[in-house]
């Protein structure tokens, strides 16, 4: 059996719940035993996925969990008609190939900040982030221009968002026709359709704003663009979580 990095053969020995306790430290607290025993797999240790279960309950060991979702209401803007070219499908066979993308907000205690994300469904990286007091479609212009710069975009990209009023409004439209983008969007007010950025927009209050209070915008935008480039979570990209690269540009 492999030991795990920071575990010595004496803990490995003596205590089988150190590798358990490794892997869900290392996750900052965000791993449950699922994501744990995928882990413990790629050091080598064998262990079956009730017997992680069973020895996380015994040392206490419980991921933070999300609050409740609250719908949001949305608005066609002024670009006219889009389709949906996505259809729930979030595969893509090559990078840059397909992106979805959506607004959340993080609380200070200065007020808002709002997020904007980009995510290649490909790589499932975050490849485009913008931050702002406002919501406005220059925050998401932003993003999709970061995404662009950081992806080698083929002819035949497509964008997917919600029907937002900033995504569906012309001016966006524009930015990513300029850009050769393919627009498209979901239905309103069904979640699932876009739900790779929703997906990562939980993980995010889960694992870090609902854990962490900022003073400043400031701070929350510091600790949010750590998030977005470290690379916690990149060992779980198969089993649909964010997969962050600390090589893109900020």
């Amino acid at each position: 059996m492999a030991v795990p990095p920071g575990i010595s053969d004496g803990e490995k020995k003596g205590e089988p719940q150190a590798t358990d306790q490794k892997a869900f430290d290392d996750s900052d607290g965000t791993y449950g035993y699922r994501r744990v025993w995928w882990q413990l797999a790629r050091w080598g240790v064998r262990a079956g996925l009730e017997l992680v279960r069973a020895l996380m309950r015994e040392l206490g060991l419980v991921a933070c969990q999300p609050r409740p979702w609250r719908p949001t209401t949305t608005q066609q803007g002024r670009a006219g008609p889009i389709p949906d070219l996505v259809n729930r499908d979030f595969d893509a066979d090559a990078p840059g190939r397909k992106m979805v993308g959506d607004i959340t907000y993080i609380p200070t205690w200065e007020g808002w900040v709002y997020l904007a994300t980009v995510i290649d469904c490909a790589t499932r990286k975050v490849a485009g982030w913008a931050m702002d007091d406002n919501y406005r479609t220059p925050l998401i212009t932003s993003a999709v221009q970061m995404a662009a710069r950081n992806l080698d975009l083929p002819a035949d990209a497509i964008f997917h968002s919600d029907r937002g009023s900033n995504y569906t409004s012309a001016e966006f439209a524009e930015v990513l026709e300029g850009l050769g983008i393919r627009q498209s969007v979901g239905r309103t007010g069904i979640c699932y359709d876009n739900a790779l950025a929703e997906s990562f927009n939980a993980a995010l209050k889960v694992e870090r704003v609902y854990r962490t209070a900022y003073p400043t915008r400031k701070k929350a935008k510091e600790d949010i663009a750590r998030y977005n480039r470290a690379p916690v979570q990149s060992d779980t990209s198969s089993l649909g979580t964010r997969v962050p690269d600390s090589a893109r540009s900020p």
